[in-house]
């Protein structure tokens, strides 16, 4: 089996962000990777700016210390692959962006997930988001401000949403993570434990093939 971490086109995505990711919807892309697995993409992992304005620069994760902020907002592999494969995924697709850098990223309870591929990985663990509300309206639709609007119309319900788990990795040389360390302005915690729900993620992307 070979499998090999390249840089794709956004457009490359779409197909596995849209109907294979629970979200369901597209997201700023300023990097994207797929797994590629004897020639054939098995996977997609996307980064972009984050949508928060005070993470730009790292306001909000640091004193007195900036560097490139980003999301990893998307990830996504094929059912039935070895183990291993989405930690290998994640380390490779890191070690391609730029650097010094800080990346954040989100596991939501609300979706069964603790952030196990995060801790597999090493981030460091800052706690919850603020909680949200979800908005339920009268024809079926819903909202909530991480997932944007599915209808708009009368609100027959609101619930208070888990708040998301908060994951950071410093990716950088030796010194660059001594420097953001010594500068985080953020709690760290022990990582969060739990069962995993996971989702239905067994739709089939349309086959990718990478002429190497």
């Amino acid at each position: 089996m070979d499998k090999k971490v390249e840089s794709i086109n956004n457009f490359e995505c779409k197909d596995w962000i849209l109907n294979k990711h629970y979200a369901k919807r597209m997201c700023s892309i300023s990097y994207a990777f797929g797994l590629y697995i004897d020639g054939i993409l098995n996977g997609v992992c996307t980064f972009g700016f984050p949508p928060n304005y005070n993470y730009n620069n790292g306001k909000c994760v640091f004193n007195t210390y900036q560097c490139l902020t980003l999301e990893l907002n998307r990830l996504v592999i094929n059912d039935g692959l070895p183990k291993n494969t989405l930690s290998y995924f994640v380390s490779k697709c890191l070690k391609m962006l730029p650097k010094p850098s800080c990346i954040v990223s989100y596991a939501d309870p609300n979706q069964g997930h603790n952030g196990y591929i995060y801790q597999a990985t090493n981030w460091i663990y800052t706690g919850v988001s603020t909680p949200k509300h979800k908005y339920v309206f009268e024809d079926g639709g819903t909202f909530d401000v991480r997932r944007g609007i599915d209808n708009k119309g009368k609100v027959v319900d609101k619930m208070l949403m888990k708040p998301t788990h908060r994951y950071l990795y410093f990716n950088g040389s030796k010194t660059d993570v001594k420097q953001m360390k010594k500068y985080l302005k953020m709690k760290v915690y022990e990582y969060p434990k739990g069962d995993n729900r996971r989702y239905d993620s067994s739709y089939k992307p349309l086959i990718q093939i990478k002429l190497f």
